[in-house]
């Protein structure tokens, strides 16, 4: 048994990167973009609905919140992993780390719960159009958007919680970022809480939404293709088809991620591989999916750019006229 730590005076040390120096600073610098280049993406897809009246909807209401939960998740990675490749430190407090854990964890499962209410939307629209402003009416929108983030912070806040002790057995995280396995593999005693509860955290985010989301989007499929209207039934079966295949891919991801800290034979690299991409994909290609693929967000940012960009051109392009004009007359004179 290891000597006891003290979190609030000892640093723990991530898993190292395995860098050679003539990578480091590619490493930085690719790191770098790559976190400005998910910054872009989805600050463009929040502005766009933020400064278009049209797109106060049930739709991209909810879609709001994928952007913001995307540079979240993006923020509790990035910002931290750049500087320590670039100082080569691979130390960090307990206190930053469980910030980490927290954020990383509210990241996922914040993802869970926007796609499900998302394809809970996209079912009622097209399955139910009667009861569409019934049930996505204002103040029921308001009320998913308020329990999305209660449920989120409430279960993952209790779930990183039952981590945090006065003494900590180990100082070595083993991944690359710090997660809840990790941190409870540096907790002192008995763990049984931590495994039950974490096992129907789990459960919940992989299993029950993960139903919600094949259960919409197969009885859309069913409803459009009834329907018998070729237009829409090549549009929600790519649409669907799209954001399904996203789904599945975040969802096992993460699911092998959890799996294989519980198994010492799972391939460690492979885990901290997946477990970082989970972090990495998802903020470029949701805005790309979920946003400015959809045609109305892009018909409305194509808008807002000709009418904050094409005014100012066409203001100097007038006043170069005028001062032209005037010359010319000066010359007549």
């Amino acid at each position: 048994m290891d000597s006891n730590f003290s979190i609030y005076t000892t640093s723990l040390t991530l898993e190292s990167l395995e860098l050679p120096p003539s990578n480091i600073f590619p490493a930085f610098i690719f790191g770098t973009l790559t976190y400005c280049t998910i910054l872009f993406l989805n600050m463009t897809v929040l502005l766009t609905i933020a400064l278009n009246q049209k797109l106060y909807k049930p739709m991209y209401i909810l879609l709001f919140n994928l952007p913001l939960n995307d540079m979240m998740g993006a923020s509790a990675l990035f910002p931290q992993l750049v500087s320590s490749i670039l100082s080569q430190n691979r130390s960090i407090t307990y206190s930053a780390c469980f910030v980490q854990a927290l954020l990383t964890h509210m990241y996922g499962a914040g993802a869970f719960l926007t796609l499900s209410a998302m394809a809970y939307d996209r079912y009622v629209a097209i399955c139910c159009p009667l009861k569409y402003n019934t049930l996505m009416s204002p103040n029921n929108l308001l009320k998913i958007i308020i329990i999305m983030w209660i449920l989120n912070f409430t279960l993952i806040g209790s779930l990183l919680a039952l981590n945090y002790r006065k003494e900590i057995c180990s100082t070595q995280i083993v991944d690359i970022f710090c997660n809840n396995p990790s941190l409870m593999k540096l907790v002192c005693g008995d763990t049984k809480v931590n495994n039950y509860y974490g096992l129907f955290v789990t459960a919940f985010f992989e299993g029950m939404l993960l139903l919600i989301v094949v259960f919409t989007y197969v009885q859309i499929l069913i409803t459009v293709i009834t329907k018998r209207q070729s237009d829409a039934k090549s549009k929600a079966i790519q649409t669907c088809g799209t954001h399904l295949i996203v789904f599945l891919c975040f969802e096992f991801t993460t699911l092998f991620v959890f799996i294989a800290h519980r198994f010492e034979s799972a391939p460690q690299n492979l885990r901290r591989a997946l477990g970082a991409s989970a972090l990495i994909f998802p903020p470029i290609l949701n805005p790309l999916i979920y946003g400015l693929k959809t045609r109305e967000i892009r018909r409305n940012l194509i808008f807002l750019f000709h009418k904050k960009v094409l005014p100012t051109k066409q203001k100097n392009k007038t006043k170069h006229s005028e001062k032209t004009i005037a010359v010319r007359n000066i010359w007549k004179q």
